[in-house]
């Protein structure tokens, strides 16, 4: 059945524009009318509308405001994340969900962003129904994902027309300590190549102790490629270790010279280890292509980054690399920003253009780069082959 005339009307009378803090009683009004649970308050909206790296789209019907449309885009990447989305309930059914949805897809491409996520509540069938007809694909079910504990589903559409990535099936861990992001990007590898590896924080702490530098920037160390590499080495993992030259990594990191001196034997104690073991140790630079061949060969590649074309800080951080297309690689970050309003969600299989990556797959004055790729490790051969 078609809507009445009148109602025909008033849709194409209304409008859609980006929010201000006029609006914000309005925004608080409608959070209140359409949510039970998991409401954004005011001081968020006024956060989102002032400071945040985001966009809020509002429609605006008879001088009121009707629905909104929130999204939030992430640092660094192409990912964008439709945060929140509402329509209040006397003016659903005039498609202006449609309209703001629509509205919201062409702001994430007006800002650079290629790919929009968003979370909706399994039990929502209108919501569904409408993710469904714009091409919305589902990524995974989120059990308990909601304040009320009712499950969540992570849909994802990408917004340019562009090859499907080759992804391979990296698990997601979360870092649980602002140190320890080694530690988790090297267990989504591991667990990658070894689905019955259990992914725990007794290993996380296990990895971080094995491979930390002891000292960084500040507070605990991080931990560095030749530590990683052991560990995953002793956990009958093939590696292979390219970094940029063999000065020691992050001593220029710390001012204190006891710190550099105890930096740089923790890295000759390693690398001496290394070079006992059969760890392939390279140096030079990795590019996307390179990084794309180990994908295609079965490596899972680990990155050191420079966070802060991400997150606005100078610290060295490591990412996974999970697939590839013609314009982006693709990545899990373990960090998971909540302050800013994160969820694992923006840190899965995220989508970096190639150039961008290749700037960011530095750190320090020095521009020191490293990358670790994990592999199965060949069954050795219980009998001698002979050749005819």
């Amino acid at each position: 059945m078609s809507a009445p005339a009148a109602d025909t009307d008033a849709v194409a009378a209304s409008r859609i524009r980006a929010a201000t803090l006029d609006d914000l009683e309005s925004l608080v009004a409608i959070e209140q009318r359409c949510f039970e649970t998991d409401r954004l308050s005011r001081r968020s909206f006024r956060h989102l509308l002032t400071r945040a790296k985001a966009v809020t789209l509002v429609h605006e019907r008879d001088a009121g405001v009707t629905g909104y449309a929130l999204v939030l885009f992430h640092a660094g990447t192409a990912l964008a994340r439709l945060y929140s989305f509402a329509v209040l309930p006397e003016h659903q059914g005039l498609r202006i969900g449609a309209r703001l949805l629509t509205a919201a897809e062409a702001a994430t491409l007006e800002h650079g962003y290629a790919t929009l996520r968003l979370e909706v509540r399994a039990d929502n069938a209108a919501a569904r129904a409408l993710y469904q007809r714009a091409g919305y694909r589902e990524m995974q079910r989120l059990p308990g994902y909601y304040e009320d504990h009712a499950d969540g589903l992570r849909l994802e559409k990408t917004l340019e027309a562009r090859p499907a990535p080759s992804l391979i099936q990296v698990p997601f861990y979360e870092q649980t300590l602002e140190f320890t992001c080694g530690p988790a990007a090297l267990m989504m590898a591991m667990r990658a190549l070894d689905p019955a590896l259990a992914l725990d924080r007794k290993l996380e702490l296990r990895l971080w102790r094995e491979a930390t530098t002891i000292f960084m920037t500040s507070g605990h160390g991080g931990c560095g490629p030749y530590g990683l590499a052991l560990a995953a080495h002793r956990r009958g993992f093939a590696v292979t270790l390219r970094v940029k030259d063999e000065s020691a990594l992050f001593v220029d990191s710390v001012r204190s010279p006891e710190k550099k001196v105890v930096i740089a034997l923790v890295q000759e104690d390693q690398l001496a280890e290394i070079r006992r073991r059969d760890i392939r140790l390279e140096y030079g630079l990795v590019s996307p292509a390179d990084l794309e061949r180990e994908l295609r060969s079965g490596g899972v590649p680990l990155v050191m980054i420079s966070s802060y074309r991400l997150y606005g800080e100078k610290f060295p951080h490591w990412v996974v690399v999970t697939g590839f297309d013609e314009h982006f690689l693709y990545v899990h970050d373990p960090y998971v920003d909540y302050k800013a309003g994160k969820t694992p969600t923006d840190c899965v299989n995220l989508p970096i253009l190639k150039a961008e990556f290749t700037g960011m797959a530095r750190y320090g004055k020095s521009g020191q780069r490293a990358v670790i790729i994990v592999r199965r490790r060949p069954p050795a051969l219980s009998e001698p082959v002979s050749r005819p």
